[in-house]
């Protein structure tokens, strides 16, 4: 069985106040206004027909949770529920009247949004955003309001650095959060969108974009990127990486490296990784290439 999501601290209390059954009145729907800090711009227009179809038949089974406010009063929790009365031809609606600030009544528009099952990754981490951004509160204090671990706050968040056309994928359901997620360890010279149409056209799982995503970096790195280099900056870019690598190399392979240099007659790099051992000599052109075939293969150079 799934555990329920959090409700934050002390907030719960306020919904489900054990004499709220006592407090339950009647109020016109032509009162209520929707909440300001409400973060669901779009609702499911059959869902709602469906409820609406519900609420004809059997009435608003749980009432909805208003504040008082200067004209009338103002939704904290239970939009749908006031939206659907409406589809519904009622023209009251049962709701419990609650004693909020302006912060309480965010916080609870926020994790209320939280409760959906139809909630999307996306819309989860803009949830949280909202709470840190209105709240001025830091992804530790999200996830102890919350029940979740830091490490998860923080996961959900990295998503809206997507593209905007991979998170418009993530809310059609075209791919999960999970997609999203590993998308974002993508090399930054890969194109994600490209790569997120991939996961559609081949109906990959998370577990096969993981092992793409490992090769497609490997392959970038192999390549040392896709971008064009001309010859001068190639030059440029060798000898500020020897200088850099030189300033951490033995003194005994830089006197190796000068010696192979002056009896070869070209660059030599060696280099001693992971307990592996290099030796790398570099050529201009085919003539110079045969001239060290030549001298490995006669043993001195000709």
């Amino acid at each position: 069985m799934a555990k329920p999501r959090g409700l934050g601290k002390g907030l719960g209390a306020i919904i489900m106040d054990k004499h709220d059954d006592e407090l339950v009145e009647t109020v016109k729907l032509s009162e209520i206004r929707v909440n300001p800090y409400q973060p669901r711009t779009e609702f499911d227009e059959d869902a709602l027909n469906d409820l609406a179809s519900s609420i004809k038949t059997h009435g608003v089974l749980q009432p909805i949770i208003l504040r008082k406010s200067v004209k009338g009063f103002e939704i904290v929790a239970g939009e749908r529920r006031f939206r659907a009365s409406k589809l519904a031809g009622k023209n009251s609606i049962p709701a419990i009247v609650k004693t909020l600030s302006e912060k309480q009544m965010m916080e609870l528009a926020v994790i209320e949004n939280l409760q959906r099952e139809d909630l999307t990754a996306l819309e989860e981490a803009r949830s949280y955003e909202t709470l840190m951004d209105k709240l001025n509160i830091t992804q530790q204090e999200v996830a102890t309001r919350l029940g979740k671990s830091r490490s998860y706050i923080a996961n959900m968040l990295r998503l809206l650095q997507l593209p905007n056309d991979v998170k418009k994928l993530i809310n059609e359901g075209k791919i999960s959060g999970g997609h999203g997620r590993t998308l974002l360890s993508l090399n930054n010279q890969i194109d994600k969108s490209k790569v997120a149409q991939q996961i559609i056209e081949e109906k990959m799982s998370v577990r096969q974009l993981e092992f793409h995503v490992k090769q497609l970096n490997e392959e970038l790195n192999e390549h040392q990127g896709p971008k064009f280099v001309s010859p001068k900056d190639k030059d440029k870019d060798r000898e500020s990486n020897n200088r850099s690598v030189n300033n951490t190399k033995p003194q005994f392979i830089l006197k190796q490296e000068e010696i192979l240099k002056k009896q070869f007659g070209t660059d030599v790099e060696i280099s001693n990784k992971n307990k592996k051992g290099k030796i790398s000599f570099s050529f201009k052109n085919e003539e110079e290439f045969k001239r060290l075939i030549d001298t490995f293969m006669n043993g001195s150079e000709q």
